[in-house]
């Protein structure tokens, strides 16, 4: 099976980005699903039911958020009723939506999809360790599920990969999110399971992680931070990973890290 997952979508620059390579790559690489973090989708915080709308009708199956999941209030009703949109599990009892999802393929075939919150320099929510055990549960790759795809929203790299190395041989595949700028460090841990501490953005790089410079370096110089931030108007470019499962055990075969920037294919 081939999993395609793009990392955080900023602002126009990152949905114009993901509109146009997404069916492309899909043919391409004959993916059979698409998955995309969307959480600064909606003017950089948060994202909206139209853009998820528009973001299925492009060919994405599942979207995962982060932090930034109830900026946008109207997004608040369409989480309970679209299965296909997840926010972080180790939010507290009770939180509106849902952490994870199951995303039923047309050949019979199942993804489980899952995200968790990082703890370090992050809100203190519920244990993600504890929070996916959970979930795991009723589950074993290879027998009554076909892959797991789980995201880590983090500012950590030692909780991503920490995370990644305690379910390593659970999950199909632990990819990191939130910190909008892509690492080199893609792999298949030694049970099976792979791995990127962060898939990167799909947005602006000629920006800081997606928005305008100013208010940032505002931010930095003078510890004032009223200016607000800004996306960045400029061209987008697409991270993401391309992951192969083994069909009998539905662990990692390859994981690629994809990045097309503005000039490639234009």
């Amino acid at each position: 099976m081939k999993i395609l997952f793009c990392g955080d979508i900023v602002g126009r620059p990152g949905r114009d980005a993901v509109f146009k390579h997404v069916p492309e790559l899909k043919q391409t690489f004959q993916c059979d699903a698409v998955i995309v973090n969307a959480e600064n989708a909606a003017h950089g915080f948060g994202l909206t039911p139209s853009i998820c709308r528009d973001l299925f009708d492009k060919g994405v199956d599942a979207i995962t958020t982060g932090n930034h999941t109830f900026d946008q209030h109207e997004i608040v009703p369409f989480l309970d009723a679209d299965k296909r949109i997840i926010r972080p599990l180790n939010f507290p009892p009770g939180t509106i939506g849902r952490g994870s999802t199951v995303i039923e393929l047309l050949n019979g075939k199942k993804i489980l999809l899952a995200q968790v919150m990082g703890r370090i320099f992050m809100d203190a929510l519920d244990c993600p360790f504890r929070a996916l055990d959970e979930v795991l549960r009723p589950y074993q790759l290879g027998r009554n599920i076909d892959a797991v795809i789980v995201d880590i929203h983090a500012e950590a790299t030692s909780e991503k990969i920490g995370f990644a190395h305690y379910f390593d041989g659970r999950v199909s595949g632990v990819f990191g999110t939130h910190t909008h700028i892509p690492t080199a460090d893609e792999c298949i841990l030694k049970n099976g399971t792979a791995y990127i501490t962060d898939v990167g953005m799909c947005g602006d790089y000629q920006s800081i992680l997606g928005f305008e410079e100013q208010a940032p370096i505002s931010r930095l110089l003078k510890k004032y931070p009223l200016e607000h931030l800004v996306p960045s108007k400029g061209a987008g470019s697409l991270a993401a990973v391309l992951l192969e499962t083994d069909d009998a055990t539905g662990l990692a075969l390859s994981i690629k890290r994809l990045f097309i920037k503005p000039s490639d294919n234009a």
